[in-house]
């Protein structure tokens, strides 16, 4: 397999098979979120690497921590050892103690260190396939943005990809950077984090080979909602990622019946920070609302996109997610239930 391959070429194909076993019984522990999981190639080497390292620590806590017992216990005072009263043999230096507990931890250091700088040059320099897709992902508070340059799609908070068939590897490339403070992009199944930061532009690659939803975290303290700054990454098969493709590209649809709704959207700041495709609203300050409706959450993946969460959210972002940056709308309660009946028909 692939797979294989790339694990055997950075050195830690040997560490994966050994603890095959071990990954098994820690995915019956499963969380969406869990590192014991992998899911694609990064997580995979991340996994190996990170399952060597936990040998040798453990391997050293049991060397140290025996010792130590074995001092406690064969050296431990007996009030009946006729010596116990007097002061043991005092004994000043030993070259070869003292070489031992510097050079070995040296060593050990110096292959860690190793060792990791091969999973993250095999990494960083994994070679980009013609099929790759490229996404552009913008961080904000507190919220993703998604762009497919090629695709000419710009969504957010709901990443989709196709997933990546090891014989033909369709990688997704990540060109990451941020529109205010420090992020940091991490899918624990996937790949190691990612910083996004202001100035600076950032690149990752993840190739899930199964569908499925893949959720993650900002893993940088960017602010008071750092905490719901979900992520959630669907991988989907060749089929639904063209489906979905065609799906964005389609204008967002308008329903007569809420035409009302619309009016208020436009007639308010609404226009201002958010975007709708083929409506006058272009704004980029918040997240593209064309196809909103479709989504599976709101408020990046800190509430379940229902017509009563939709509707609270515009009447009060804050009661989600305190200390967002979106202002309560003040709407009277017609407007506020012909917008949101607006938005939830944008699928």
């Amino acid at each position: 397999m692939l797979l294989d391959t790339r694990m055997d070429e950075h050195g830690l194909g040997f560490v994966m098979r050994l603890c095959a076993p071990f990954r098994r019984k820690l995915a019956d522990f499963h969380s969406p979120t869990s590192i014991f999981d992998p899911a694609g190639t990064p997580a995979h080497s991340i996994f190996g690497l990170s399952m060597l390292v936990l040998g040798i620590t453990t391997a050293l806590f049991l060397v140290v921590g025996g010792l130590l017992l074995y001092v406690l216990l064969r050296f431990r005072h007996r009030p009946s050892d006729p010596l116990a009263q007097q002061e043991p043999a005092q004994i000043y230096g030993s070259k070869q103690i003292e070489l031992s507990w510097t050079v070995i931890p040296i060593l050990i250091v110096v292959m860690l260190f190793l060792a990791t700088a091969r999973v993250i040059l095999a990494t960083e320099r994994a070679k980009k396939p013609a099929a790759a897709l490229d996404v552009v992902v913008i961080g904000h508070q507190f919220w993703w943005e998604y762009r497919y340059p090629k695709l000419g799609i710009v969504t957010a908070n709901e990443l989709h990809i196709p997933v990546s068939d090891p014989k033909h590897p369709t990688p997704t490339y990540l060109t990451m950077s941020s529109a205010d403070t420090d992020h940091s992009f991490w899918i624990p199944r996937l790949a190691g984090k990612m910083d996004l930061i202001p100035n600076k532009v950032n690149t990752m690659w993840i190739d899930p080979p199964d569908q499925g939803l893949y959720l993650g975290q900002c893993a940088q303290y960017c602010g008071t909602q750092h905490a719901k700054m979900l992520l959630r990454v669907y991988a989907d098969t060749p089929a639904e990622f063209a489906a979905w493709t065609a799906h964005q590209h389609a204008p967002a649809v308008e329903d007569p019946t809420v035409a009302a709704g619309k009016k208020v959207f436009q007639q308010n700041a609404c226009i201002s920070c958010h975007a709708i495709a083929g409506t006058v609203a272009t704004g980029r300050f918040g997240p593209d609302l064309t196809h909103v409706g479709s989504r599976d959450t709101i408020a990046s993946g800190a509430v379940p996109n229902t017509p009563a969460n939709l509707r609270a959210f515009v009447a009060n972002p804050a009661h989600f997610k305190p200390g967002v940056l979106m202002p309560p709308m003040h709407l009277n309660d017609r407007d506020l239930d012909a917008v949101a009946a607006y938005l939830v028909t944008l699928k």
